[in-house]
């Protein structure tokens, strides 16, 4: 017991010292990104009509909808699933460089607004691998901020934020995303 208090007293020390660092009204210096990237996703939701060209498809509906129709004006309940080509410009017809996998779910009653869950995964000879991406999105906000959480390939370990902004959307139907994604943590 005699070595504890020694330790826990130089513990208490450097937990000050590193509290004490940061003074009340001094700016701290943002970093800058080391890698930044801008990419287009396309999302042509399934409507009963289109299964030729959908890449993505409702599949969770709340008690009174279904999974063809959005449910009501905010889609609380809805969950999709998707599958949408990722391009380096708007052009849904551009070639794409990967996809973007994942899921969103509408999660409020009187807000329309989601909870995305996504990677894009790249198979271009300039982009190798995946980057994986969790967030809250206001789809109201002009643009809304989503946390990339790490990736592999060329974007191995990476951290850092994407930038979403609907850059179109065309009723309940399609609707594109910009993604500018600055990278933080490089390897």
């Amino acid at each position: 017991m005699a070595t504890l208090k020694p330790i826990s007293t130089l513990l208490l020390f450097f937990l000050l010292l590193s509290t004490s660092a940061a003074k009340p009204g001094k700016r701290v210096r943002a970093h800058k990104p080391c890698k930044k990237l801008v990419f287009y996703f396309h999302d042509i939701i399934y409507n009963g009509k289109n299964a030729k060209n959908a890449t993505s498809a409702i599949v969770g509906a709340p008690a009174w909808g279904n999974r063809t129709i959005m449910a009501g004006k905010s889609h609380f309940g809805n969950m999709v699933v998707f599958d949408d080509p990722i391009t380096l410009d708007n052009n849904l017809h551009s070639t794409p460089v990967g996809r973007t996998q994942g899921f969103y779910l509408y999660d409020k009653k009187d807000i329309f607004t989601a909870w995305l869950g996504f990677s894009f995964v790249f198979n271009s000879s300039k982009h190798e691998g995946s980057i994986n991406f969790a967030g809250a999105d206001p789809l109201m906000n002009k643009t809304r901020v989503i946390f990339m959480i790490g990736g592999t390939g060329n974007f191995f370990m990476s951290r850092g934020i994407a930038t979403l902004m609907t850059d179109a959307f065309e009723g309940e139907v399609y609707f594109r995303f910009r993604a500018k994604i600055s990278l933080y943590e490089c390897w």
